[in-house]
């Protein structure tokens, strides 16, 4: 069970429209949940539109999933498939699974199409889903057939046993060739959808990055996750004010095209969940990420 305790800023909202932004989940599903019970206001059942007031403490049973997400049609790149797990190359600007207004043309919706094989841990909603990466960040994500699968790579993927390594343009120019960001991430008091460093309710995050290539006004960087927060690599590098070229939310510039940040999880290192074998991948970033990097490296 999660406990939430609301802070000020969110005094005088209503209780599943703070929950649809805190959560990232539909309206429609907040309110299945609450109306069930599975959600609970200082101990008492409430109603969705329930006025949430300042130190209310919300408590988050386990959540019934919403049963709607449908197969669809849409072409997906694996790298690799087997009985357990799948490897896939999402593109840049599908969303990885149903949640908060979408519920079709995520990568969930394609899977589902694919196989009627994957793993239920994470109710239907995620279904297969043991890891994810922005709708706007396109590159490797893992996926799990089984259940058994599924727990032994999200406890790999929380002890730290599974290598992934990103790359990034970013504005202005890092001139150490090394660096470790540790700062703490949490969710923004000003804007629920973004999260920040902060000291306040926030959990560690520390993001390492190797500079590849300089430009007149960018650099190119290796990022390696020590930890995986929402958004972690874009919150820390607007942090260190070198943020993520066309990052539409943290970018704090103007952004070129509506391609999407450029962010790109180009390799993923792990132990396969039953074999044990160990398996690496890698993928180039997209044509239209090596278009904008072209317009730095020519500027």
């Amino acid at each position: 069970m999660k406990e939430v305790k609301v802070e000020e800023i969110d005094n005088l909202k209503r209780l599943d429209v703070f929950l649809t932004e805190y959560l990232n989940e539909s309206r429609n599903f907040i309110s299945k949940n609450i109306k069930s019970g599975n959600i609970l206001v200082n101990d008492n059942i409430v109603k969705s539109g329930y006025i949430i007031k300042t130190n209310d403490v919300i408590k988050i049973k386990d959540l019934t999933v919403d049963t709607s997400v449908k197969a669809e049609d849409i072409p997906i790149q694996i790298l690799y498939e087997d009985d357990d797990i799948i490897v896939v190359n999402k593109k840049s600007g599908m969303v990885v699974h149903p949640g908060n207004g979408n519920h079709s043309h995520t990568l969930v919706n394609a899977l589902m199409y694919h196989t009627d094989e994957l793993s239920d841990e994470g109710g239907s909603e995620r279904c297969g889903i043991v890891h994810r990466i922005d709708k706007d960040t396109s590159g490797i994500l893992l996926i799990a057939k089984t259940n058994e699968a599924h727990r032994i790579l999200s406890d790999d993927f929380k002890n730290k046993r599974i290598k992934r390594k990103y790359i990034a343009l970013v504005h202005g120019v890092i001139n150490t060739n090394k660096g470790k960001i540790d700062a703490p991430i949490g969710r923004s008091k000003t804007d629920r959808k973004k999260m920040c460093v902060t000291k306040d309710n926030s959990k560690n995050a520390v993001t390492n990055f190797t500079v590849l290539e300089r430009y007149n006004n960018a650099t190119l960087l290796e990022l390696v996750l020590e930890t995986g927060r929402t958004h972690q690599i874009r919150v820390h590098m607007e942090y260190i004010n070198h943020p993520v070229v066309n990052d539409k939310v943290y970018g704090k510039r103007k952004v070129i095209n509506d391609y999407g940040q450029m962010l790109h999880a180009y390799y993923l290192g792990f132990n396969h969940p039953i074999t044990h074998k160990f398996m690496e991948f890698s993928v180039p970033y997209e044509k239209e990420f090596e278009e904008i990097l072209n317009m730095f490296k020519n500027s």
